[in-house]
């Protein structure tokens, strides 16, 4: 009975997947048979026409033409400016040179009212960069110029340039 019974479930779900596969392949068919009405392309305007050539508007190419024998070949250039005359500011006053072993070190202000400071080559001192140093010659550079100055000259200088104040006999630092 058993048997029976699932010889008669074999056979209904049998059916049953029969039916299943006809009405999938008979909308397949429908699907694949359906025609599909063309869509009308979108209407796009045509660009208005082009205004017709005239020669007159080659002139400029004419003009600039580089290989043509008429073509001027002169040409104005405008001389540069001069460049501006900035004066050379003051040289900053020097208070001597120190070697430790590394090198020489100027001790330098960059005016009377400024601090001294100790500058090795290439440091700036205000508007002058410091380039060499040694114990004759002090070289420092400015705008491209180059400025040689002898230490001797440079500590003469800032002694005539400092005001005696004090009483006599003071002690100068």
């Amino acid at each position: 009975m058993t048997n029976l019974v699932l010889l008669a479930l074999t056979a209904a779900c049998a059916e049953h997947l029969r039916r299943e596969w006809v009405e999938a392949r008979t909308s397949e068919r429908a699907v694949l048979q359906r025609r599909i009405a063309p869509v009308q392309p979108p209407f796009t305007a045509l660009p208005p026409a082009a205004a017709p050539i005239q020669a007159a508007d080659y002139l400029d190419i004419a003009r600039k033409m580089l290989f043509s024998r008429d073509r001027n070949s002169a040409v104005a250039l405008e001389p540069p400016p001069p460049p501006r005359a900035v004066p050379m500011p003051p040289i900053p006053l020097f208070h001597g040179v120190l070697d430790l072993g590394d090198g020489p070190i100027a001790i330098m202000s960059e005016g009377t009212k400024g601090p001294q400071r100790d500058y090795q080559p290439g440091d700036k001192v205000g508007a002058f960069t410091l380039v060499a140093l040694n114990n004759e010659e002090l070289v420092l550079e400015w705008e491209g110029k180059t400025i040689t100055k002898r230490v001797d000259e440079m500590l003469g200088r800032r002694t005539a340039a400092r005001p005696a104040s004090g009483p006599v006999g003071a002690a100068i630092p």
